[in-house]
């Protein structure tokens, strides 16, 4: 059967390499001059292409429709791609968290792999070429029309990606084609991406925005719980790693909420920051005491040996206590408030960063019409749609690349 794969990701690589495994003629149509564009950039360069969690870690890592992948994932596993690239030369390796990563840290190490698997398979690719529009005729795809013409088909795998990062050519534009062929499209929307932050409020319930208090830009934080709180009743907590932009927050935890948030409304979301959350309030209150009861020192010096000292100004802003204020002058009132704003800064949200910048697209084509054992489609008998245009997408980890193998290994196995 002549093949046709629309996009070069990992997805589409997958599937031209599973369907030429199984001795179709494969053509992969792809509007950049090389594959892998967005793979080239992931994980910082680094590429981390899987986590090696277990199955029940995978799913629950896995925001949108987690239980449509597991068919799946089953087929082409974690192991299976461990297998796969290192059988292809490429030596990997695993850091904290499960994830994997080539040992040379180059993310061209993977793309270079899958290019020898597509040519050692004699799988053609259209370079610079770009996918125009579907000839159907009686509920199936008979021809391909491109910018370098019209090509007939027995069989099309559309892996053309989300909609984040478009300048790699993941523009979104397989969401319109999904439409036209009548596929439901649950709307994109950005997933693991920073949050713009409309400020915080200060002691008295006032906002305080960026432009009256600057964010503390740049500032690392590490084992802090961020909370993503909704209409009084938290969402998501998370614990770990964050970082202060300019207009809001980003880092691991921040981008996981971002997961969970997308789809709400932004007007009754805010963050909550516990800087101290190996403490609960009352051992906290308790070392307040004990720092305030006696001592002579200033509060600003204070707050530096539970704060980093770059957050200090800024608390101590938020708190409304004058930073050189002697600390055994503080009232009972004030500690309780300073208290209360270590363990719950509070942050309103102002928005998402656009989906352009956002590391994957959530949303995107509506499982419920394509097949999980063969990511064929339910309405078009001849295409089947893998990769990150499901309406499936997880956290950071590897956990996104790995589906797009698993979805697209499936898809070209069972043409």
């Amino acid at each position: 059967m002549k093949i046709h794969v629309i996009g070069a990701g990992p997805a589409g690589c997958m599937a031209a390499i599973a369907a030429a495994e199984k001795g179709h003629d494969v053509t992969i149509i792809e509007k950049n001059a090389k594959i892998g564009r967005k793979l080239y950039i992931s994980g910082k360069g680094r590429c981390n292409l899987t986590n090696v969690a277990d199955r029940r870690t995978f799913l629950l890592n896995t925001v949108s429709n987690p239980k449509f992948p597991i068919s799946a994932l089953s087929a082409f596993s974690n192991d299976d791609t461990v297998s796969f690239f290192e059988e292809a030369g490429v030596a990997l390796k695993t850091e904290r968290g499960g994830r994997v990563f080539p040992a040379s840290n180059k993310s061209a190490d993977i793309i270079d792999a899958l290019l020898y698997k597509l040519r050692a398979l004699k799988v053609r690719i259209l370079f610079s070429t770009e996918f125009l529009s579907f000839v159907v005729k009686n509920g199936a795809i008979t021809a391909i029309v491109t910018s370098e013409g019209e090509f007939p088909t027995d069989a099309v795998v559309l892996a053309t990606g989300g909609a984040s990062y478009p300048l790699t050519g993941s523009d979104g534009k397989g969401y319109g084609i999904l439409a036209s062929l009548g596929h439901r499209i649950v709307p994109p929307v950005a997933a693991l991406c920073a949050t713009e932050l409309k400020g915080a409020y200060d002691f008295g319930g006032k906002l305080l925005t960026p432009e009256e208090l600057p964010l503390p830009e740049g500032l690392g934080l590490k084992n802090v719980r961020l909370s993503a709180v909704y209409g009084g009743k938290t969402v998501r907590s998370e614990f770990g790693e964050m970082l202060f932009t300019d207009k809001g927050v980003s880092g691991p935890i921040a981008l996981t909420l971002s997961s969970y948030v997308n789809r709400l409304d932004f007007d009754d979301l805010v963050y909550v920051l516990d800087l101290k959350p190996a403490l609960d309030d009352s051992t906290l209150d308790k070392r307040l005491t004990s720092e305030f009861a006696t001592s002579n020192r200033i509060y600003r010096n204070v707050l530096g040996e539970l704060l980093p000292h770059s957050l200090v100004p800024y608390f101590c802003a938020v708190s409304g206590i004058n930073g050189e204020k002697q600390v055994n002058l503080i009232t009972r009132e004030e500690r309780k408030l300073i208290g209360r704003l270590l363990k719950n800064l509070t942050f309103p949200v102002r928005s998402l960063a656009p989906l352009s910048e956002a590391i994957v697209t959530a949303g995107g084509c509506d499982v419920k019409e394509i097949d999980p054992r063969t990511m064929r489609s339910k309405i078009i008998s001849n295409l089947s749609v893998c990769g990150e245009l499901l309406d499936v997408d997880a956290l950071t980890g590897g956990f996104n690349i790995q589906l797009a193998l698993s979805t697209g290994f499936v898809a070209g196995s069972n043409i």
